[in-house]
């Protein structure tokens, strides 16, 4: 398919050819939903603990007698039911992680762009030259290419200039093409390409 290059005025430079079986694929929710949910689980920490009767601090006397107390019966005061006792079923350390296979990642990657091309949302720009980072000018450069709402900047190579300039940037969230997910193309509502960036993508993408 053609798509058209624009500069950061917003005028268009020239159409380039972007390969239909990742910009154009049947969208399937069933592996996108899968890669976003382990992707998901893969950023927990699993570090949430609790500690049980056995490893909270107190005695193991019978606080009180069985019997003529008048009151329940007690065998410990590290009890669950006890103030500063263990905690019953709580969380204890755990690993989320899972895995996909590369196969899938790719149809869901594919999916997610299909859907955001579908809906008018990727633009490729031809490039973004700053002399010096400057946070101010290139929020108006990112109104002049007319995108509103959130965007994820799809990027290649050495652009420590524009880094600087957009990372303060609330509604920006910065992709080094080299680890573009389907998670970074759906989690906000615009991606933006620059053009070296989608050509190199081209070039690795395999299904």
């Amino acid at each position: 398919m053609k798509v058209d290059v624009i500069n950061l005025k917003g005028e268009k430079i020239e159409q380039i050819d972007l390969r239909d079986e990742i910009f154009g694929s049947d969208y399937n929710p069933t592996v996108l939903a899968q890669y976003i949910r382990v992707y998901q689980n893969n950023q927990r920490q699993g570090t949430s603990s609790t500690k049980t009767r056995a490893e909270v601090s107190g005695g193991g006397l019978k606080p009180r007698a069985q019997k003529g107390s008048g009151r329940s019966r007690q065998g410990s005061i590290r009890s669950p039911i006890w103030v500063g006792g263990g905690v019953a079923h709580g969380p204890k350390p755990k690993s989320y992680k899972s895995q996909l296979s590369k196969k899938m990642k790719g149809v869901a990657l594919s999916s997610a762009l299909s859907t955001r091309m579908k809906e008018g949302k990727v633009i490729i720009i031809d490039g973004v030259d700053i002399k010096k980072p400057n946070t101010k000018e290139f929020s108006q450069s990112l109104k002049k290419i007319k995108v509103s709402g959130s965007l994820s900047l799809v990027w290649l190579g050495e652009n420590e200039n524009m880094i600087r300039s957009a990372r303060n940037i609330p509604e920006v969230n910065l992709v080094n093409v080299k680890s573009l997910g389907a998670y970074d193309v759906m989690r906000t509502k615009n991606i933006v390409f620059l053009k070296n960036a989608v050509l190199d993508f081209q070039e690795r993408f395999s299904k």
